[in-house]
Formats: structure tokens, sequence, C-alpha cells
């Protein structure tokens, strides 16, 4: 999810000020600065990278693509923001304000570009909170909540786009014949030796993790939010909208791209392709999944059989819109909502 992101306990962990009902200030600007500065640089390689080999022929048909698309992108894109901001507001049990919440909600993600494991997003969306009156562990769980809040409201959205059809299930039958293509070439044995040491040295851990205070005040933090129902079902509506407005807009960014040969008809298979891709490209612990995603998305849209230059063109607009250009935006929130 380019959501709230995981990762407050240890941004909490890892010395953010504030303690109480004490109104921290919001980071230096100087801070935000060199994060917009690493932001760019990134954003500068990726540039380069994608003026030369499989990427030419995809820049080269950016004449032909349909610009009419380009506000809907934009205004799925704000949409987003706005969905994760009341996600965060009904957590909180707080009436923080839903603009200066959507603002933050940007500049989280600025932070975000340069930080792996959404440990950015959770600093700041974590400093916001504390800034409107939470104690600095409850704004680190309410964070923490809801992202653990978008799994199942994920894997509920991915269960309603496929059992909606899905796109003639395309989707579904491409990830089987890649699962069974990858299991016929993992010797067993191996892979049972593997599973077996990964899960002995897994089961301490998670028993230690289980009993810290942080499991505890997180446990804490859900069985709270699961006595506010109404909230709660706000938080699962927000995070799944969050995620679902991001693949309207990846399905509208291949649409917009004409050799795709893509239709109206494959909006819910060009969605469904994005929730698996962008699930599996958060795997990899990259700055805001920068490569991985991109990887993912194209391999998803290569197996509806779509060739591979437009697909890479595709994606390209979609994480151009989505992705970098909400940086600028967020330093400008920042500078607001340190005001």
């Amino acid at each position: 999810m380019e959501t709230i992101a995981a990762g407050a306990d240890s941004a909490a962990s890892a010395g953010l000020p504030g303690t109480g009902g004490e109104a921290a200030p919001l980071p230096p600007v100087r801070r935000i600065r060199r994060l917009a500065a690493a932001a760019l640089v990134i954003a500068a390689g990726t540039a380069l990278l994608a003026t030369t080999g499989p990427a030419r022929p995809a820049l080269a048909a950016a004449g032909e693509m349909r610009w009419a698309y380009l506000p809907a992108l934009v205004l799925l894109c704000i949409l987003h923001f706005g969905c994760s901001a009341v996600a965060l507001r009904a957590a909180s049990g707080r009436p923080i304000p839903l603009y200066r919440t959507t603002l933050a909600q940007f500049t989280a993600a600025a932070a975000n570009r340069v930080t792996p494991g959404g440990l950015g997003a959770a600093a700041v969306n974590t400093r916001y909170l504390v800034c409107r009156g939470l104690p600095l562990p409850r704004a680190a769980v309410v964070v923490a909540v809801v992202q653990v809040a978008g799994v199942p409201a994920d894997l509920l959205l991915l269960c309603a786009v496929v059992g909606s059809g899905g796109g003639d299930g395309r989707i579904v039958d491409a990830l089987g014949r890649h699962a069974a293509a990858v299991a016929g070439s993992v010797p067993p044995v191996p892979l049972a030796i593997a599973a077996g040491v990964l899960l002995a040295a897994a089961v301490p851990c998670g028993r230690r993790a289980a009993r810290s205070a942080a499991a505890g005040r997180a446990v804490e933090g859900l069985t709270d939010l699961c006595r506010r129902p109404r909230a709660l079902l706000v938080v699962l509506a927000g995070s799944a909208a969050t995620t679902f407005t991001l693949g309207l807009a990846f399905a509208l960014s291949v649409l917009a791209v004409p050799g795709t040969a893509a239709g109206p008809s494959d909006l819910l298979v060009l969605v469904a392709a994005y929730l698996v891709a962008a699930a599996a490209g958060s795997a990899v612990p990259a700055p805001g999944g920068i490569g991985s995603t991109e990887a993912a998305l194209v391999a998803a849209l290569i197996a509806l059989g779509i060739t591979a230059g437009p697909a890479l063109h595709a994606v390209l607009l979609f994480r151009a819109v989505t992705f970098w250009a909400p940086v600028p935006l967020g330093l400008l929130a920042f500078r607001t909502l340190r005001r």
C-alpha cells in the first residue's frame, strides 16, 4: 500500500521527541530538504535509466498517449491521500482536521520516498498526531494499528475484485501458471530443509516479539479500536479505498497507452493485477519500493498479454503521477503544517 506506512514503533524508538500530551514541533525544514534532495537524486537516476534500453520505445510513444486520462489520474492520486487521512483520523479517536491530516499524508509520502519499510511515513504521521495532542506512545500505536488494519482490508478488496470476475479470471490463471513454474524449478529437499531452519529460527523470535512491550501496546490499540465498531469500519473502508484508488489509477494509466490494447472491459483485471503486483513489490525492503514495484507491475501486465514496451510506458506514467508528483506537494504541505 502507498498508504500510512508500517514501522510506527520503530519510528518511536528511533528517538522522536515529545512525550505525553506535549505538542512537539515538526522536524526542522533542513531535514525535510535533505529528504527531498535524496528523492530528487533517485528520480533523476530513474529518469536516466528510463532513457536507455527497453524504456526508450515507451518514451517515444509518449506523444501518442491519451492525455485525456491525466486529470482523472491526478484526481485519484489526491483522493488516495484523502482516504488515507480518513483512516488515520478515525483510528486516532480525535476530531483532528481532515484537511491538515491530508496535508500530512503528502508530507509522509515525501519522507517515505527515501526510507525503507515505510519508516519515514510512520515517523511523520506519528509526529503529526503528537502535535495534535496525542501522547507519543499512543500516536505510534495508532499509526501501527492503521497499517495492521490495512492488511485484512486489502485482502478483502482483492477477494472482492477477483470474486467479481477480475476481468474473466486472467490474473488468477497467470498467477497459477507462474506459481506452478516456480514450484517445478525449486528442488523439494533443499526447500524443505531451508523452511525447517527458518521456522526453527522464527519461532523463538516470534515469541520474544509477542512478549515485548511494543506488541502489548499494539494489541491494546487494536482492542481499543475494536471497541469502537464505527471507527473500525471507517478505518477498514478507508484503507481499502486507499488501495482501490491506486488500483483505478493504475488501470487508467494502462488505458491511456494505446499500445496496450486495453479497454474499459479490462478495468477489473487491471485493478486485480495492481493489487497482486503491489503486494509482491512491497515485499522487497527498498525505499518506496523503487525498482521492485515497477518490475512487479510490468511483469503483471506482461502476464496479461501486454507487450513489454507499452507495459513499461503505462507503469512509468502511473509512477510519475502517483509516486513522484506528490513529493514537491509534500514539501509545501510540510511548511504549511510547520507554521
